[in-house]
């Protein structure tokens, strides 16, 4: 894979769900809706954004995402995708019962559903499909036990102690199995031109990305990733809610670094 296919795959990684669900949850919205902004850049360049929608019913949860990149470095490269996931808050923490992904970039095009029991992985269908090349690490069926999907991985957050980023969070994306952990770095004032929905600190994790099966050991994203130890996670408190959502995410790439920011959100939108 060449250099600007290790962004873009840095950038999809970021995408389906890079961020990690903290522990148990105190306190579940009775009826929450959320609309949220999110833009993708490289080095300062706008490389698109995601929208994401968030509906919480008492424990349980619906969320809708879709995103557009593109970069150009002498030839334009894009890529696009829609995401949707439902689930529950559990006194654990986050529990998938069905997720759903479905992308596009380049020459491929691929589309994935996994559905859940008891938070465990129950089925999985990928289509086109295709058979695990011998070089990718087996995934084993208890690897597939107790872990979230990327999305609500990605969006859902809540407090366990005295930081939200002292967890780790297994997830699998339908392909990939990986854990992220979270360990407590700092606290941050929120930033001046953060959306005006938001209010309070700012909880900023380091990240580690650890590839557990899936994968082969060879990828370059996958080893540049579990290299780097400049992974940050930044947390903010959604309003009405005790649901701690991502403010903004780096990443970094051979490229630049990668950054996710919240730019919009609405909660409870008329």
């Amino acid at each position: 894979m060449n250099r600007i296919g290790v962004a873009l795959a840095g950038v999809l990684f970021i995408f389906s769900g890079l961020l990690g669900a903290g522990a148990a949850v105190e306190a579940t919205p009775a009826q929450v809706r959320v609309v949220a902004t999110y833009d993708v850049s490289l080095s300062a360049f706008s490389l698109g954004e995601v929208r994401l929608k968030a509906r919480f019913e008492g424990p349980s949860y619906r969320m809708q995402g879709d995103g557009r990149f593109s970069i150009f470095l002498g030839r334009t490269y894009k890529a696009s995708g829609t995401v949707e996931s439902r689930g529950r808050l559990e006194t654990p923490g986050p529990e998938s019962v069905n997720f759903v992904v479905s992308y596009e970039g380049g020459d491929k095009k691929e589309k994935r559903h996994i559905r859940f029991e008891n938070g465990d992985v129950a089925d999985i269908t990928i289509v086109p499909p295709k058979k695990p090349g011998r070089k990718r690490v087996p995934v084993t069926r208890q690897q597939l036990e107790d872990v979230l999907d990327p999305l609500s991985a990605a969006f859902l957050h809540t407090q366990n102690g005295e930081s939200v980023c002292n967890h780790t969070v297994q997830t699998f994306d339908g392909r990939l199995r990986y854990d992220l952990a979270f360990a407590p770095k700092r606290i941050e004032a929120l930033p001046k031109d953060a959306p005006r929905a938001l209010s309070g600190s700012v909880e900023v994790c380091a990240v580690k990305f650890v590839p557990v099966s899936g994968h082969k050991r060879d990828n370059p994203v996958i080893k540049y990733l579990s290299g780097t130890d400049r992974i940050e996670a930044w947390l903010v408190r959604l309003p009405e809610t005790d649901v701690y959502v991502p403010y903004w995410v780096g990443v970094p790439t051979i490229l630049g670094g990668v950054g996710v920011t919240l730019t919009q959100i609405q909660v409870n939108p008329k």
